[in-house]
């Protein structure tokens, strides 16, 4: 009888496990949108685009030459956004008034609320932020291609729009192109992407720490607690502070977006309109061909001829700017001109601008560029636009249900939860300019 029993249970649990697949998917759009998600997916399964929880650092991607511990990630999350670091400011107008969140607001997708960042020399908070009447353009830390959302930057092995950070992956063999010149020297350390772009960008972005700093902001335990196994002579420097810059940008994942819970299993987490715009991602609108990483970017590089910072109102840049050219900037090879990185999608509903260079400032704007599929930038040749860039057709109603995937189901709503309360040097932050203190009332 007991065996019996057994038998009896276990089928009743195949059975349920099999009625659960069909309960869980168990509208037509549903079933579709499963269905069009397991063909995209490498795995043949939808769990490849299911994002880890945010707090299981074990199940993030990290650079295995800077493990994720709790302490790390507290301490690069105060950092990120610490104004009191900001010390080697080229005037004094400028220091301890700018941080690594002036440029990557979390409310705006963690990219700028202008179509360019500034840091050193930039008075004003997001989308008002304007250049400081002591500096001269030369001497502005100013972005000369929009600066990329670090969300779910995990998922991403080598950065920057051209990918030239890091010594791994798709940059083995570039060795000899790594040069103090063109700020990828740091390459040489061994380290990932991120944490490459990080080593380089505290220097870059006039930013200061050592033992004395960190004492009198109040960070030197938690360095102590990131980072115990290195030398006490070693463990306050500008490297471990981007390192733990970097182990907390990782932990930045959009988990809670509803599309994360629709891919769980919650059918009603996603809107009717959602769902077809999420159909329409994965078929007529082609999207998922270039945007089929886990947070729906990848690590290949497309020439799409939108238009340059320079051609966008950007200050400090201009037609010679190397960082038109994209991947080729960095590989000097001719199939690679022109051609940017794929970015992350997720968050995209606040961010007021698109694309490198900043040429469409809306998500309606977007769709419509790629449903016509004409050039903007004369200067790149037609020969190099990528031939996954033609026509969509798509009607007024498939545009605002596509809108509605990208806009709303891949919106998590909850990014304040990787905002500190406070920084220890007490600034107000992300900005600390006089203009930045009075609109966030902090003064």
């Amino acid at each position: 009888m007991k065996r019996n029993y057994i038998w009896i249970l276990a089928g009743f649990l195949f059975v349920a496990a099999c009625s659960y697949d069909t309960v869980f998917r168990s509208s037509v759009l549903d079933q579709k949108l499963e269905t069009l998600i397991k063909s995209a997916s490498p795995s043949g399964q939808i769990d490849h685009f299911i994002l880890p929880d945010h707090s299981e650092y074990t199940q993030i991607p990290q650079d295995p030459k800077n493990p994720m511990n709790a302490s790390k990630v507290a301490l690069g999350q105060y950092l990120f956004f610490e104004t009191g670091i900001g010390l080697d400011a080229v005037k004094g107008a400028g220091m301890e008034t700018y941080s690594c969140a002036t440029c990557h607001v979390p409310s705006l997708g963690f990219k700028p609320g202008a179509i360019q960042g500034i840091a050193d020399g930039g008075i004003g908070f997001a989308g008002e932020r304007s250049v400081h009447p002591d500096y001269e353009e030369s001497e502005l830390d100013a972005q000369g291609i929009r600066a990329l959302s670090v969300l779910n930057v995990a998922f991403v092995t080598n950065t920057f729009w051209n990918g030239q950070f890091g010594g791994n992956d798709i940059n083995e063999g570039t060795e000899s192109l790594w040069n103090k010149e063109e700020l990828t020297e740091v390459n040489h350390l061994g380290f990932s992407g991120i944490e490459s772009q990080n080593i380089e960008g505290i220097v870059s972005h006039r930013m200061h720490m050592d033992e004395e700093l960190a004492e009198e902001l109040a960070y030197n335990v938690l360095f102590d607690l990131a980072f115990p196994s290195y030398k006490k002579e070693e463990r306050y420097t500008k490297e471990t502070a981007s390192l733990a810059m970097s182990a907390y940008l990782r932990s930045l994942i959009t988990d809670q977006a509803p599309f994360q819970d629709w891919l769980k299993g919650d059918d009603q987490a996603l809107t009717e309109q959602q769902k077809r715009g999420g159909i329409l991602f994965f078929s007529k609108a082609n999207c998922y061909s270039c945007h089929n990483g886990p947070s729906f970017n990848s690590m290949n590089f497309y020439a799409l001829g939108v238009k340059d910072m320079y051609q966008t109102g950007g200050v400090f840049t201009s037609v010679d700017d190397r960082r038109n050219l994209g991947r080729g900037g960095f590989t000097k090879q001719e199939e690679d001109m022109y051609k940017f990185k794929v970015p992350q999608l997720y968050n995209l509903k606040h961010a007021p601008f698109y694309f490198h260079g900043s040429s469409k400032e809306n998500i309606d704007e977007v769709i419509e560029y790629f449903d016509e599929a004409i050039p903007e930038n004369a200067d790149v040749p037609n020969e190099q636009i990528s031939n996954k860039f033609k026509p969509l057709y798509l009607t007024d109603q498939e545009k605002e249900d596509l809108k509605a995937f990208l806009e709303d189901a891949l919106y998590d709503p909850y990014i304040d939860r990787y905002v500190p309360p406070y920084v220890k040097s007490g600034n107000c932050f992300p900005n600390n300019d006089p203009v930045s203190q009075l609109t966030l009332g902090c003064n």
